[in-house]
């Protein structure tokens, strides 16, 4: 397992596992990152990371992107 943050551009990843306290789980389930799902890195843009999951792209910063393990 690595975090999301290490992720390669184009690759599909399977979400293992988020970290982090409970309010920032809760943050990341509503935008997508949940156990088991898919996402797609998109672009790195100053350690911050555009992705693809569920469907939709979405923006996080690198703090966030590192409680995300794949």
């Amino acid at each position: 397992m690595l975090p999301l943050l290490y992720a390669d551009s184009g690759e599909v990843n399977i979400i293992k596992k988020i970290g982090g306290s409970p309010e920032v789980k809760k943050h990341l389930e509503n935008l997508g990152f949940v156990v088991g799902g898919n996402v797609i890195v998109v672009n790195e843009i100053g350690g911050n990371l555009i992705v693809n999951v569920k469907e939709a792209r979405v923006a996080i910063s690198k703090e966030m992107a590192q409680k995300i393990m794949i």
